[in-house]
C-alpha cells in the first residue's frame, strides 16, 4: 500500500494560511494536511502528535518562531519555510536542507518546492538534522529582519489596585482558564489576556514556551530534572513552584 504524504501548515495569519492550504490542494493533490496551526506552540504539538512528512512553517509566529519549530522538529520531518523576507535574506536558505517560499506565495514557485519534496520522499531521504542550519538562519534573519515590538510592562487588576509588573521581573506566565497568571519572585497576579497574546510580545530568546500553558524566563531556571514518570520538571530560582515541560518542548533541554 502506497504511503499518503502528510503535512502541517503553520501561519499566524488566517488568510495566508488558508491560501497556502488551497494552493497545496492544487499543486499536490495527494498531500493530506493533517493540521493547520495559528502559532508556533500549536505547530510543535501538531508535529509531535501527527508526525507529518512535511511542515510548512511561517518564519514569524507568536510564541515560537518557525525557526524554533524547525529546531524542535529537527530530524522528524522535512521543512518548507514561508517568509516575507526579501531575496537577500533568503540566500541563507540555499543550503538545500530546507526549502522556502516567499510570501505572497507564487504558484510556480510552490510547484517547484512540491517537486523537490516529492523527490526527497520518493527516495526516502531521512529528514535532516536542522539545529546548526537553523542557528545560521536565525543569525542571518536577525541581522536583516525588522524589529518586533516587545512588551516592557504588564498590568494586572487586583481589587481596586492596578499592579504594574516589569517584564524583566517576571519569572513565568501560566494559563489559568480565562486568565494568565503572572509570577515574579515575590508577587503574582492574574491578567485578562490570553497567554498566546502575551507570548507574541515577549523576546523568544529570553522567554521559552515549555508547555502549551507555560512560558518561563530561561535565565531563571535553576535546574531541570526528570520525575518518576520520565517527565521534565523545572525548578526556578526564587520560587518553589515546579513547572512541568510537555513532551513537545523537551527538545529545549537536550544535553549539549
Amino acid at each position: 500500500m502506497s504511503h499518503t504524504p502528510t503535512a502541517i501548515v503553520a501561519d499566524d495569519e488566517d488568510l495566508p494560511r488558508a491560501e497556502l492550504v488551497r494552493m497545496l490542494a492544487t499543486a499536490w493533490p495527494a498531500l493530506r494536511v493533517v493540521a493547520q496551526c495559528e502559532h508556533g506552540p500549536a505547530a510543535v504539538e501538531a508535529i509531535a502528535e501527527h508526525t507529518p512528512d512535511v511542515a510548512f512553517l511561517d518564519i514569524r509566529m507568536p510564541g515560537l518562531s518557525g525557526l524554533d519549530v524547525a529546531r524542535a522538529a529537527s530530524g522528524s520531518c522535512h521543512v518548507v519555510f514561508a517568509t516575507a523576507y526579501d531575496s537577500h535574506a533568503v540566500e541563507a536558505f540555499e543550503a538545500g536542507a530546507v526549502d522556502y517560499l516567499l510570501k505572497p506565495v507564487d504558484a510556480a514557485r510552490l510547484a517547484q518546492a512540491v517537486q523537490r519534496m516529492q523527490e526527497r520522499l520518493a527516495l526516502q531521504q531521512p529528514p535532516p538534522e536542522l539545529d546548526a542550519l537553523v542557528e545560521r538562519l536565525a543569525t542571518r534573519l536577525r541581522a536583516s529582519g525588522p524589529d518586533v515590538p516587545r512588551l516592557r510592562w504588564i498590568s494586572a487588576s487586583v481589587g481596586d489596585t492596578i499592579k504594574m509588573f516589569p517584564i524583566d521581573e517576571v519569572l513565568f506566565f501560566q494559563s489559568d482558564e480565562k486568565y494568565t497568571r503572572v509570577v515574579t519572585a515575590d508577587d503574582e497576579a492574574h491578567v485578562r489576556k490570553p497567554l498566546k497574546e502575551i507570548a507574541a510580545g515577549l523576546d523568544p530568546d529570553l522567554f521559552w514556551q515549555v508547555h502549551r500553558g507555560v512560558v518561563v524566563r530561561a535565565d531563571r531556571i535553576a535546574r531541570a530534572t526528570r520525575d518518576d514518570m520520565g517527565r521534565i520538571v523545572l525548578q526556578l530560582r526564587g520560587r518553589e513552584d515546579k513547572l512541568s515541560v510537555s513532551q513537545a518542548y523537551a527538545w529545549r533541554f537536550k544535553p549539549m
